[in-house]
């Protein structure tokens, strides 16, 4: 839904940890607080996995941290558990779902952008290549159809795959890891008691698909950016 929410309502920002100064001022007009999650950064296996900068919103707010606007502090790292592991694994085997992720990876620059750095050449496996070629790689129609799962992943991180495996490893790691930030999303929600909020058409999609899927109520709202 997109129903704009009262000033008294607290919300959870998805999928990131940080989200456009425009936006943050937006959300700030419409909920009385704000919920940040900590980097995701996971743990695929023990010798692979995902890292990042430990940044935060409130360090560049302490004010809106110290008015209680901006809450922060969820740790979203670290390996899947079970429980997450079976909802990323819902999500990759529902066509739906893949599909509009592979229409999101085709259509929407910022959520490419989000998921992959195509402006200059890339690592796939042990070569690098053009960003323009991985993506027409990466966008192969039957990749949305392929099977795969969290255990298909941790598999592809076990040992140097194949050219043909490294293109599949980067396009399931980013499933894997859209999936599991709308996990994290709707766990978070439910234990805070917060409705979840995005200015990112496809996770908006994904997460409502997800619900539906799951028959999960759970206010989700679509912060449409314009101009920024």
């Amino acid at each position: 839904m997109t129903s704009s929410s009262t000033p008294s309502s607290r919300a959870l920002y998805y999928p990131f940890h940080l989200c456009h100064e425009q936006t943050l001022a937006r959300l700030l007009d419409d909920y009385a607080a704000i919920h940040f999650r900590d980097y995701m950064a996971l743990q695929l296996t023990p010798m692979s996995g995902t890292t990042a900068y430990n940044d935060r919103m409130g360090q560049f707010h302490p004010q809106l941290v110290t008015a209680g606007r901006i809450v922060q502090g969820y740790s979203v790292s670290g390996p899947l558990d079970a429980e997450i592991t079976a909802a990323v694994d819902r999500d990759l085997a529902d066509s739906s779902w893949r599909t509009r992720f592979h229409n999101g990876l085709r259509d929407d620059r910022r959520f490419q952008r989000g998921l992959f750095e195509l402006s200059h050449s890339m690592a796939i496996g042990e070569a690098t290549a053009p960003g323009p070629s991985v993506l027409l790689r990466l966008l192969e129609p039957a990749r949305a159809m392929h099977a795969c799962s969290v255990d298909r992943l941790q598999t592809l991180c076990s040992r140097v795959p194949s050219p043909d495996e490294s293109y599949e490893y980067e396009y399931v790691l980013a499933l894997v890891k859209t999936s599991a930030a709308l996990a994290y999303t709707i766990r978070l929600c439910r234990q805070h008691q917060l409705e979840a909020v995005t200015d990112s058409p496809v996770h908006f999609q994904l997460l409502e698909r997800a619900c539906t899927r799951e028959g999960i109520s759970l206010e989700n709202h679509l912060l449409n950016r314009d101009g920024y």
